[in-house]
């Protein structure tokens, strides 16, 4: 299935021989502990040789109760990823809520994502496609793989054609998701790379009542699959103590385990690879 690639400096989405990691932990926290977790994660990918996105929310607006960390907002959260982007030399991904962020956003932020609540924002839509930005856009809980088109077509009104698609799971009744990993060749066939976000889709939505649980045992096995069906790049929460993390440890990759993992998946992606080249 041909995709249109999607580059950023040396990275590439939608390369048949190779996976992008995006990931980093969900908020940030601190300072330190931003710097922390980009260097630690980046030093795996270099030596793995996988091409890496740091990722972490400088505000997490949709959160289950009022009282929960949100992180240290737009001001705060814009320089510390601009010094993370500066000391590691790394592209930066972070949600943006709405119109009023974006220009500031976009000043910094390599990848603009569109949070899955909001993935059908019309004009927050409009206004990341101008920015000349990478645009990902999460699939919400509620859409159909299908759906999906019509947010690529509302950014390429908007004149971006530096789209990223993300699955993160569909609601599956009460507190609990699904992945139909039909998703991600559905997704790929309207012409743009599909990242599968192995973490989120482990999530239990509202699950602890006052916040959201998840079940982290079950991120390599979903990551695993992704890459089978076609995955173009993977996105995790990576956290170096989960237990104590300050939004979505419950959902989130402990750090020790990311290097295991990914040599996982880099040798599935090899497998795929080589069996596109025959089934082609």
């Amino acid at each position: 299935m041909s995709v249109k690639t999607v580059s950023l400096d040396s990275i590439v989405f939608g390369d048949p021989k190779n996976f992008v990691l995006i990931g980093g932990p969900c908020v940030i926290e601190s300072e330190e502990s931003a710097l922390r977790h980009a260097e630690k994660i980046s030093q795996t990918a270099r030596d793995l040789k996988v091409p890496y996105v740091f990722k972490a929310s400088y505000d997490k607006a949709n959160r289950s109760s009022g009282k929960s960390f949100r992180g240290p907002g737009i001001e705060k959260g814009l320089k510390i990823l601009a010094k993370v982007k500066k000391e590691f030399s790394l592209p930066i991904l972070s949600d943006v809520h709405s119109e009023e962020q974006i220009a500031p956003a976009a000043e910094v932020l390599d990848i603009l994502q569109i949070p899955a609540f909001l993935c059908r924002q019309t004009d927050l839509l409009f206004a990341a496609g101008k920015t000349g930005r990478i645009v990902n856009v999460k699939k919400g809980q509620f859409l159909s793989p299908w759906d999906a088109k019509n947010i690529v077509q509302k950014l390429v009104e908007a004149g971006c054609h530096k789209i990223l698609l993300t699955e993160r799971g569909a609601s599956f009744g009460y507190q609990n998701l699904v992945s139909d990993f039909r998703s991600i060749p559905i997704m790929r066939s309207f012409g743009y790379p599909v990242v599968y976000d192995a973490t989120h889709s482990v999530q239990l939505p509202g699950g602890k009542g006052d916040a959201s649980g998840g079940m982290a045992e079950f991120i390599p096995t979903l990551a695993k699959c992704s890459i089978v069906a076609g995955a173009d790049a993977v996105f995790m929460e990576i956290h170096e103590n989960p237990a104590e993390a300050l939004s979505d440890g419950p959902n989130a990759l402990h750090l020790a385990k990311l290097k295991p993992l990914l040599e996982i998946l880099i040798a599935l992606k090899k497998t795929v690879s080589a069996e596109e080249e025959i089934f082609v």
